[in-house]
């Protein structure tokens, strides 16, 4: 079976996995068998991704059985990645990873492992005098 990516893709995502990965990342993924668009793509995907570098590894829960452990992580919609190394830092990813979203996933695995958000100087001086939690939430869709 061919797979989802390309082969071309697969060696570029690698080296930069390679090259940039510092601590383990976990990817704590949240499917379904029925009643569940892309939960299938989506589980391909991150077998694919995880298969790329030693330092990721992937846990699959069934939401529909999994409850517990669907709650724990606030998990209400599928299909759903958790983000983590070591520590939750909040990050969810809802719906398939496609086109330009697959960039931000990989991204995201790379800024969760290295623990740098990469933020100016400034932005980081902000952010620490903000007194209450904050719940941010980003929604794209493709096109």
């Amino acid at each position: 079976m061919p797979g989802i990516l390309p082969e071309d893709v697969k060696k570029s995502v690698q080296e930069k996995l390679s090259q940039n990965l510092k601590d383990p990342v976990t990817i704590t993924f949240f499917t379904m068998e029925l009643e569940c668009q892309f939960c299938q793509q989506t589980h391909e995907l991150l077998d694919e991704i995880t298969a790329l570098s030693d330092k990721i590894s992937l846990t699959v829960y069934k939401f529909d059985i999994d409850k517990e452990q669907a709650a724990s992580f606030g998990i209400e919609k599928i299909p759903a990645m958790v983000i983590s190394a070591g520590k939750d830092h909040g990050i969810r990813i809802y719906g398939i990873p496609a086109g330009y979203e697959f960039t931000t996933l990989i991204e995201t695995i790379i800024l969760v492992s290295t623990g740098d958000a990469a933020l100016k100087k400034e932005s980081v001086e902000k952010l620490q005098k903000v007194e209450k939690p904050v719940h941010i939430q980003v929604f794209v869709t493709n096109t």
